[in-house]
């Protein structure tokens, strides 16, 4: 069977990403892969802050993809403490990314050991060193994230990275998020590059507290998340009241096991039948 080839597409930071076929979307924003990472993930988990006060740091990263996250994450966490540990769990559905990202040599603006820590674990999914202890889970992240639970890992950050909500709406699910709430620590973040209200409500009915993220280039604010709700920047008015149209009811996938189709013709479902302000109500106020 040929794999398909994942070809390079060149964003504004001067990074690059890969296009999905499958999905029909960039793995990241045209704004710049990099900058995306930092700016959506490594700075709203405020891991810097963490690597001055903790010995180690647990990542879980959801959508591993390229590897950008986890790659800005340890460059981010190393330069400041070297010696500091990271225990990592990664979730991939496609080991061909990050594979096809190595040899592409797509990390190459990232730092040498880095690079040969990702090159490891991408190609035997697992890693331990003296600082460093990884592991990529294979396969339907509905499923491998049960290993994560099964061993009880309370992460500092959780990196929820997935294709957009109406093209992959089986990882942003209720259920889902669930599962994945279950593995964050007390004083952990969560954050996510999607400010669906469809995704906010899910992490509020986990029991999160949501904030909103700062834009990248010309996309919309992500979310970042966590149990206390203490340094979240505030959703605007705008945003709260997106909250409470339909656009907000979240996708549900009871067993775990449905099809895209389905979640998406379920929620579609509970969407026509909801006394909710319809969203282009919303969007009439807020964007004319």
């Amino acid at each position: 069977m040929v794999e398909n080839k994942f070809t390079p597409k060149i964003t504004d930071d001067g990074s690059y990403t890969f296009f999905s076929d499958q999905f029909e979307e960039l793995f990241h924003s045209h704004s710049g892969a990099k900058q995306e990472a930092q700016y959506k993930f490594i700075e709203p988990c405020q891991i810097k802050e963490k690597t001055t006060i903790k010995d180690t740091i647990k990542i879980l990263d959801i959508c591993y993809g390229l590897g950008y996250n986890t790659a800005a994450c340890l460059e981010t966490i190393w330069a400041i403490n070297p010696d500091i540990k990271i225990e990592l769990f990664a979730l991939e559905n496609n080991i061909n990314v990050p594979l096809q990202a190595i040899d592409a040599n797509l990390l190459n603006n990232f730092s040498s050991s880095v690079i040969n820590i990702l090159t490891t674990l991408a190609n035997n999914d697992k890693i331990e060193t003296k600082t460093f202890k990884g592991q990529l889970l294979l396969g339907d992240a509905r499923q491998t994230i049960q290993t994560v639970i099964n061993q009880n890992f309370q992460a500092d950050a959780i990196f929820l990275d997935p294709f957009s909500p109406p093209k992959c709406p089986q990882l942003w699910t209720v259920e889902f998020t669930e599962l994945v709430s279950q593995c964050l620590g007390k004083e952990g973040y969560l954050a996510t590059y999607s400010c669906a209200a469809s995704v906010r409500t899910a992490l509020q009915l986990t029991g999160l507290k949501i904030g909103a993220t700062r834009s990248v280039g010309r996309r919309s604010p992500g979310t970042i998340a966590n149990w206390n709700g203490n340094n979240l920047p505030p959703l605007s008015q705008q945003e709260t009241e997106h909250l409470q149209t339909r656009a907000a009811i979240p996708y549900r996938d009871p067993t775990l096991k449905d099809t895209a189709q389905s979640i998406k013709k379920r929620r579609q479902k509970e969407q026509d039948s909801s006394s909710l302000e319809p969203s282009s109500h919303w969007k009439k106020r807020w964007f004319n």
